[in-house]
Formats: C-alpha cells, structure tokens, sequence
C-alpha cells in the first residue's frame, strides 16, 4: 500500500508518459494481462488507455488489473488510468 505523498509523486510522474496498452471492446483479456504485467516488470509504472468502443467503466477496469496483477492503482484522468508496482530492479526511489 502507497501512502497519499508516494501516489502523489508517482502522478507527477505519470505525468509525462504516453499510454502504452489500450484495452479494447475485448475487455481484459489474457494478453492485456500478459503485456500489462511485461510493462510493470519494465516500467514500473505504466499508463493505460480504454478506447472508445469499449464498454468498460475505468476505475472498476483500474482496479480489477491492478488486484490481478498485484499492482498499485495510482489515478485515473478520463479513459486512462496508471498503475504501479515496484519490479525486482526498482527505477522508481519513492519519497
């Protein structure tokens, strides 16, 4: 669990990155899943974006991949969302 001041620094963060896994009218499906947790192990921190023609509400889609990935939900901004979870050579110092 991240405190309010680490979620904060990790927005700032979030910030400045693009979205780099939309998830589609599919919903989250096993590759999502797979690419998702990938990027977390690469990235630690990771922007998503739901695209248009898709159903899904975003906190509820936030959070049941960040509880499936084992991962920190962060914020979300309109159809994106960003999670984060330290990977074994951690690149993010929280405060």
């Amino acid at each position: 669990m991240i405190s309010g001041k680490q979620r904060s620094y990790l927005k700032s963060l979030a910030n400045t990155i693009d979205p780099i896994i939309n998830i589609g009218k599919s919903g989250i499906i096993e590759t999502v899943i797979q690419q998702a947790d990938e990027a977390l192990e690469a990235r630690e921190l990771v922007k998503f974006k739901i695209l248009n023609n898709s159903p899904l509400e975003v906190k509820s889609t936030a959070g049941e991949l960040a509880e499936i990935l084992g991962a920190e939900y962060v914020q979300s901004i309109g159809r994106k969302f960003v999670l984060y979870r330290p990977s074994e050579n951690q690149k993010i110092q929280l405060p």
